[in-house]
């Protein structure tokens, strides 16, 4: 099991539902949303443009992105109820089958993981009787 989350994405005008995973190797300066490239269609943010082209150093190797500097808006959507929202760099990955929250976005969303063996989680200003459960994968 893994912690997956539900976030609303907004670019501009246009906002998306998506379940994306939690990955603390995810490390980034800013807070990060890597998304594939079928999202990045949906936003708007693709083909290309506006972006800068980037490399990230992976587990499976050397992966090229592209980069949108705070382009975009997350908040996660929890119990019929959505949290704050955070300004997020958004990178579209050619590879990526899933959105990734990076360990700097999921600062931010302040997220505390009770457990990443049965997907438990809770915000990090919530008593810790409250847990809460991973969503499923939606690919």
């Amino acid at each position: 099991m893994v912690v997956r989350l539900r976030l609303k994405v907004s670019v501009g005008e246009r906002s998306l539902s998506v379940v994306a995973l939690l990955n603390s190797g995810y490390e980034a300066p800013s807070p990060q949303l890597l998304i594939p490239i079928n999202l990045a269609k949906q936003l708007g943010l693709w083909p290309p443009e506006n972006a800068f082209e980037v490399e990230y150093e992976t587990a499976g190797g050397l992966l090229k992105a592209w980069l949108y500097p705070r382009v975009g808006r997350v908040c996660i959507l929890y119990d019929g109820n959505s949290s704050k929202e955070v300004d997020v760099d958004i990178v579209v990955s050619p590879i990526t089958t899933e959105p990734l929250i990076s360990d700097a976005l999921a600062e931010e969303l302040e997220i505390a993981v009770e457990s990443f063996g049965r997907g438990l989680w809770r915000f990090r200003w919530e008593p810790k009787e409250i847990v809460r459960k991973s969503e499923k994968r939606e690919f």
